[in-house]
This record gives structure tokens, sequence and C-alpha cells, in this order.
């Protein structure tokens, strides 16, 4: 049986990036849901996944899925996922399967990941975590706002035709993310900016921050 698209895609990207090990590859992910989190009752009814490595996207999956409940109407207003659109999608334990697939373990990264984590957690738990609004708070601080649509705007990143929705807002993630590594090379002066550094920039403060990097390549 042939393999369904996306994966035979993603085949070739893995194949591609276990031959060069320098370039780190992350997994953005963006849901629209029903509600705020699954610990009270919200259920996803979309998910995308952007593979980013180095400065390029190189694939992407999205899909909707049944949430098997009623969507809230402010919710189909603002996303324009309606109750119909989901009747006859895939469920969330097929399309996650799929997505944690996709992603093949690499980190993830969210625009305010403590949102998206709750979800994805439900499928696949533990993972390692980059939080790209974090990051641009301690990058950007003087945009009015962090929101995804102020930040694409204010660091003229492409933007998207319509937001919230899962794949528009996983691909300006993905290129917002790639400007914020840019930008911790350009500032550093690092050129290959590890995981762990993330992680550790993330969780410190604005005034601190230039002491953390130091330290961490002091470490490394």
């Amino acid at each position: 049986m042939a393999l369904p698209a996306w994966k035979a895609r993603s085949a070739a990207c893995w194949k591609s990036i276990l031959n060069s090990e320098s370039l780190s590859t992350y997994a953005v992910i963006d849901f629209e849901t029903t509600g705020l989190s699954p610990a009270h009752g919200a259920r996803p009814t979309e998910i995308a996944v952007v593979l980013v490595r180095g400065n390029r996207i190189i694939d992407r999956y999205q899909s909707l899925m049944n949430p098997e409940m009623p969507i809230p109407y402010f919710i189909q207003a603002m996303t324009g996922i309606t109750d119909e659109m989901v009747r006859q999608a895939p469920p969330v334990r097929h399309v996650m399967a799929n997505a944690v697939e996709f992603a093949n373990g690499c980190p993830i990264v969210a625009h305010n990941a403590s949102f998206d984590r709750k979800f994805w957690d439900q499928a696949s738990p533990g993972g390692t975590f980059i939080c790209s609004l974090l990051l641009a708070r301690l990058l950007f601080p003087d945009t009015p706002n962090h929101k995804l649509t102020t930040l694409v705007t204010a660091l003229g990143l492409p933007a998207a035709a319509s937001y919230h929705r899962a794949l528009a807002d996983a691909e300006c993630t993905a290129h917002l993310f790639i400007r914020l590594q840019q930008e911790i090379s350009q500032r550093y002066g690092i050129h290959a900016i590890e995981c762990a550094l993330l992680q550790k920039m993330q969780v410190s403060n604005r005034n601190r921050l230039e002491k953390c990097i130091r330290n961490h390549c002091a470490e490394a």
C-alpha cells in the first residue's frame, strides 16, 4: 500500500535531515480547539505541524479533526471552523497520532506554548517545548504587544491571509521562530543555536539574558 503523501514527503525530508547533523529541526505546532483547556473538557478541532530546519520550512502537516462535541458559536465565528466541517473529519486520536509521527520527536515550538502543550501532551506527553512568545518578549521588548499578528507586522514577516487557522498560524510562528534565531545569532554572535540554549533563554530575565547566554556557551 502506498504511503500517504505527507508520509512520503516526510520520509524524504527525514532522510535528508539525518544525513546532516549540523542543523537542528523543530516542529512548530498550532491548534484550533473548542476551548482553553482539555482539563475543562475542551477538544482540538484542527492541528498543523510545520517542520523548520535552519532558516527554512521543509514540510507541513495539517488536518481538521472531529472533537465529538459542539464547537461554541464564538469560536466558529473566530476560526471559521464549523460543526459541519468537522463532522466527517477523522477522530482526534487518529489525527494526533499522525501529527506526533510527523513531528518525529523534534523539539516543539509554539506561540504561547503553555496553551498548545496542554493539547499536545494528551497524545505525546513529556516533549521539549520552546515558546516563541517568551523569546519574543526577551528579544523584542519594544513591540506594542507580543501577539503573533503584532509581531508579524512589526518584524515584517510573511503574513497569513487569515489568522486563527492552524496552518496559517503555524507558518507565521515558523517564520517568527526563524527570525528569533537570526536575532540571537546576530546580536550575540552565536552561529549554532542549540535547543538547550533556547530552553534556558525562555525562562531567563531580560536583564540577565546576556549572562544566561554567556554561561551556556562557557558550559558547552
